[in-house]
């Protein structure tokens, strides 16, 4: 770095001069507190709507975070591609780390993402991307639990009681549309695509980020309980689309939790009494539900184990133990079950609340 490199001090000094937030709202995610300021109303409005039930009438914050609707600075700094992941071709987010922090710029959108040094700030158009600024959000918190120690998991999150259910699975298995299956047996919902795990000397706690679902048509569908997201007009040209088409369509629809099962079925925080892995496929196999050892079994890992990725940059005085050495052994004081064979979300879900003492329906040995 040369003593005219960018820092996000700097940058963050000339944003807020240029435009000044004047809008808030402070949001709670189980014991953590964050602010969110913004000189947009309109954008405040809808990350109110969106975060609806972690608002908190409170002025003291652990973390603050700006979005800002405007234009992006320019940072005199060659920034690096970010590959896309395995199976992806989109390249979709170029970084460059500078002294204090980093500067993440969205290629498609032109969003810029700033954080160090105890600065956060999403710039550019915010109110047309608002879903990457509450991914900015949840990114911010994901790294204050790493950096207390927590893992980070690729996985959906239920609960029943003290009983925590965590459904991981490989790309396209369909985690989210198992646990919104159980969310219709009076579930509570502890998260959506990510869980991180705090390790315990016992069962392990699982944490959860407070993301809306979003679903495909297919998974509307076939559970009446969405079938109302989907717009009238389109519904009854879905019905007759072929399975394998319908699974395909790349529309998304937000399941807003509370909307559709009622108030307080959001959670963040649960005893995680058991992982799920899903390692099933579209054929006429039987399903099986078979209890295993990460220990033994570690090739189930993959499923499991999520990189932090870009919005993960810890100080160089922290270290941070994200092997499977760590997953393996965080995992193994909570049970482990891996469903392999035929897709059957009907007998997964029976399964499940086996699992996690819900009812008894048909053990998996029985079946």
């Amino acid at each position: 770095m040369t003593p005219d490199s960018p820092t996000i001090r700097s940058l963050s000094s000339q944003l807020l001069e240029r435009y000044p937030p004047s809008n808030r709202l402070t949001l709670e995610f189980g014991d953590f507190t964050i602010g969110v300021q913004s000189n947009s109303a309109d954008l405040v409005e809808r990350l109110r709507e969106y975060f609806g039930a972690f608002l908190v009438a409170t002025e003291r914050t652990d973390m603050l975070v700006t979005a800002l609707e405007g234009e992006p600075p320019a940072v005199d700094a060659e920034f690096t591609i970010k590959q896309p992941d395995p199976g992806k071709t989109k390249i979709k987010e170029e970084f460059v780390d500078v002294v204090d922090g980093r500067v993440v710029r969205k290629v498609l959108t032109g969003l810029m993402l700033l954080f160090g040094d105890g600065t956060n700030i999403a710039v550019g158009p915010c109110e047309a991307n608002d879903n990457q600024v509450v991914n900015f959000i949840n990114n911010r918190y994901i790294e204050r639990l790493l950096l207390d120690g927590c893992l980070l998991g690729h996985a959906a999150g239920v609960v029943h009681g003290d009983s925590g259910l965590a459904l991981a699975g490989f790309s396209g298995m369909g985690k989210s549309t198992l646990a919104l299956h159980l969310m219709s047996n009076e579930l509570q919902f502890v998260s959506n695509d990510r869980v991180l795990v705090r390790p315990n000397d016992g069962v392990p706690h699982m944490l959860g980020v407070p993301k809306q679902p979003r679903i495909n048509p297919g998974t509307a569908l076939h559970n009446p309980d969405l079938q109302d997201i989907l717009p009238d007009e389109l519904r009854p040209k879905l019905l007759q689309m072929p399975s394998e088409e319908l699974w395909q369509l790349e529309l998304k629809y937000d399941v807003m939790i509370e909307d559709v099962y009622g108030e307080d079925r959001f959670r963040l925080t649960a005893p995680m009494q058991a992982l799920v892995i899903l390692n099933w496929y579209r054929t006429s196999e039987t399903t099986r539900v078979t209890e295993v050892s990460l220990g033994d079994r570690r090739d189930l890992l993959g499923a499991f184990i999520k990189d932090p990725g870009l919005f993960f940059k810890p100080p160089e005085s922290v270290t941070t133990d994200l092997s499977e050495d760590a997953y393996v052994e965080a995992l193994s004081h909570c049970r482990t079950f891996e469903i392999s064979g035929g897709v059957d979300f009907a007998y997964a879900t029976e399964a499940c609340l086996e699992i996690m003492g819900k009812h008894r329906s048909v053990a998996p040995e029985e079946r």
